[in-house]
């Protein structure tokens, strides 16, 4: 629901820019962010993180351990990876949180979205070493496909979030 108001507030002020911010989108002065730069390459680490997930969890249930903790590190250090290009376009960042709703939806929407990958990258920890403490089995292993299952959810969002933010609101 919040990710949905902030899409909601977003699509609002870019298709009917306020007088207050010059009637343009992105009011002038905020120069948005590159789309082709850091965030496709962020877009691409969340992605493969999804895809190597994939191959744990299928690893996993074929019963090659080595193969599923393997990938699940690869996932992992994807997650942390795509935080660090996060943190990186913020600190780089040419406007604030400040700087008109521009600022503000846009860290919104992408600090929250950064908040659920720290979780996810959390839950996937959790798993990892769950599976290699041996607490899974090739058919009791509920708790790692949640953590999937939101890894993925994850990865959708960014997707949404990649067009509507980088993309098309630049």
């Amino acid at each position: 629901m919040l990710f949905f108001s902030f899409f909601w507030a977003f699509f609002h002020s870019s298709l009917a820019p306020a007088v207050d911010i010059g009637s343009v989108w992105p009011p002038k002065g905020i120069n948005a962010v590159n789309p082709w730069a850091i965030p496709l390459l962020g877009s691409c680490v969340l992605l493969a993180s999804g895809f190597v997930l994939t191959l744990s969890h299928h690893a996993m249930i074929l019963g090659n351990k080595d193969l599923a903790i393997i990938s699940m590190v690869i996932t992992v250090l994807l997650g942390f990876f795509f935080i660090f290009l996060q943190a990186n376009e913020y600190y780089m960042g040419e406007f604030t949180i400040a700087d008109s709703v521009f600022g503000t939806v846009f860290y919104m929407t992408t600090g929250l979205h950064a908040l659920h990958v720290i979780a996810g990258v959390s839950f996937l920890t959790v798993s990892l070493f769950r599976m290699y403490f041996d607490s899974f089995t090739t058919e009791h292993h509920l708790g790692l496909e949640f953590a999937i299952f939101y890894w993925h959810l994850v990865d959708v969002v960014w997707l949404f979030v990649f067009f509507v933010y980088y993309w098309w609101g630049s």
